[in-house]
């Protein structure tokens, strides 16, 4: 289990105390949709991957807070198995920016004991991401702090059926038997196995929808929405979706 880092007294003063967010029970999975780049550069009369550009940045922001919260996993839904319809340049754009990211931010990752992660069919992603990726996965994968988790090339209806597929080769070969499967065992065979469940989605930009976004983890899932769009979402934000969060009940089905 990935350890929480303790607040200091000085790191406490510098956090938006006036928002009531009780730092002893912060939610341990966070996911974010990061939408509305596009837009926030075309209102600014900026080519689409300007606005791609001042996200990652956004994203260096986001990490170094959960990590000073003490998340346990913040899952960030980067490239999406439909994205490879934009056009060339932007995704183009797109597939260098892990490169750029981790590139420049690797080194406070791993000082900040956080260990990188993917889900998604990475094998179908250029060379230089996956060479970016693998390594910033090796380099980190002994820290046992925040998971920062990119879904990369993700698709959840993709996911789901690669798990059926699985499982029902495991069925034919006599491996296991048909009255073996449950949700453990599908879940057992998802990109996110090793992976405890979000506690809350976020998503920005207005939309008001999971865009085939782990369809089978969120089933639980609190979502909170906001109209900014995600290069101008910043720290008081991210504090206010988790504050609104600890003020929900959650019944899981029950009373």
């Amino acid at each position: 289990m990935p350890i929480k880092f303790p607040f200091t007294k000085s790191k406490k003063q510098t956090l938006n105390r006036t928002l009531g967010l009780d730092y002893d029970h912060i939610p341990k999975h966070v996911a974010i949709i990061m939408d509305g780049n596009g837009r926030w550069a075309k209102n600014k009369g900026m080519p689409r991957i300007a606005g791609h550009k001042e996200g990652m940045s956004v994203v260096k922001r986001i990490v170094r807070h959960a990590s000073d919260l003490g998340l346990h996993v913040l899952t960030l839904y980067a490239f999406s198995t439909e994205n490879w319809k934009r056009p060339k340049n932007e995704v183009d754009f797109l597939m260098k920016l892990p490169v750029d990211f981790l590139g420049t931010y690797l080194p406070e990752l791993i000082e900040r004991n956080v260990q990188v992660q993917t889900i998604g069919d990475v094998s179908l992603l250029p060379p230089h991401t996956r060479k970016a990726i693998n390594e910033a996965i090796e380099k980190t994968s002994k820290n046992n702090g925040l998971i920062l988790n990119f879904a990369l090339n993700y698709g959840s209806r993709f996911e789901m059926v690669h798990a059926v597929k699985e499982i029902a080769e495991k069925v034919e070969k006599g491996d296991i038997s048909s009255d073996e499967v449950n949700e453990d065992l599908f879940s057992s065979h998802l990109y996110t196995s090793d992976l405890l469940e979000p506690d809350l989605l976020i998503r920005t930009s207005g939309e008001q929808r999971l865009s085939n976004f782990l369809l089978w983890q969120l089933a639980y899932s609190e979502f909170w929405f906001t109209e900014v769009f995600w290069p101008d979402f910043d720290e008081s934000h991210f504090e206010k979706a988790l504050c609104d969060y600890q003020n929900r009940k959650r019944r899981y089905g029950g009373i």
